[in-house]
């Protein structure tokens, strides 16, 4: 599969306006600023295909990207603080809640996670919830660049035991010099091909 072939498609603001369920879904959550957007640009090869902003809040609805026609990437609206009202905010929770639990060809969600911090509540909810629907997941660590390799496997292990993850459950990443790209890649190109699978055997015709 190549990421680099890649197209905006559309943005959800409700579940009805989701686009047919033709290709699998690989979706992007994290907190606001956490760095989605820049890693899904380094993911795709593009630098602005997602704009990034110093605005916590600023994706207000689930952005659809096809990718070598076989793909859909979308972008979540980051949880937790964002500069937007109580209201708006509960809508993101009750779009994202519906999207995640009825998203047929949802194929794995990737919780994007500071790696320069301790676990965060709001990350340890989230895929704790993905654990209880059986959904998907693959937690990638970001950021790895601001900090040194010995430091990146200390607070990895941190991030690991507090989320009750290996090694081999996530991904240490950095947007700025491509760390983790080619695992990136290769580990969403499998979700998409299990859940390919997964559909044909389910496929009554």
């Amino acid at each position: 599969m190549d990421f680099r072939k890649v197209q905006f498609l559309l943005s959800v603001h409700a579940i009805r306006q989701l686009p047919p369920p033709e290709y699998p879904d690989v979706a992007f959550a994290g907190r606001s600023n956490v760095g989605k957007s820049s890693l899904i640009n380094r993911l795709v090869d593009r630098t602005n295909l997602v704009k990034t902003s110093s605005k916590p809040g600023k994706t207000q609805s689930l952005n659809y990207f096809l990718v070598d026609d076989a793909l859909y990437l979308v972008d979540l609206p980051g949880y937790g603080f964002a500069r937007v009202s109580q209201q708006t905010r509960q809508g993101w929770q009750g779009l994202i809640t519906d999207y995640v639990e009825t998203r047929t060809t949802l194929a794995c969600v990737v919780v994007i996670i500071d790696l320069r911090h301790e676990p965060k509540v709001l990350d340890r909810e989230l895929i704790d919830w993905l654990r209880y629907l059986h959904k998907p997941y693959l937690p990638v660590y970001t950021k790895a660049d601001k900090l040194s390799r010995n430091q990146q496997q200390k607070n990895a292990a941190v991030l690991d035991a507090g989320l009750t993850l290996t090694a081999d459950d996530r991904i240490v990443f950095s947007a700025q010099t491509g760390q983790g790209l080619d695992a990136l890649r290769s580990r969403l190109a499998a979700y998409a091909d299990a859940a390919k699978r997964a559909d044909a055997s389910t496929d009554p015709t």
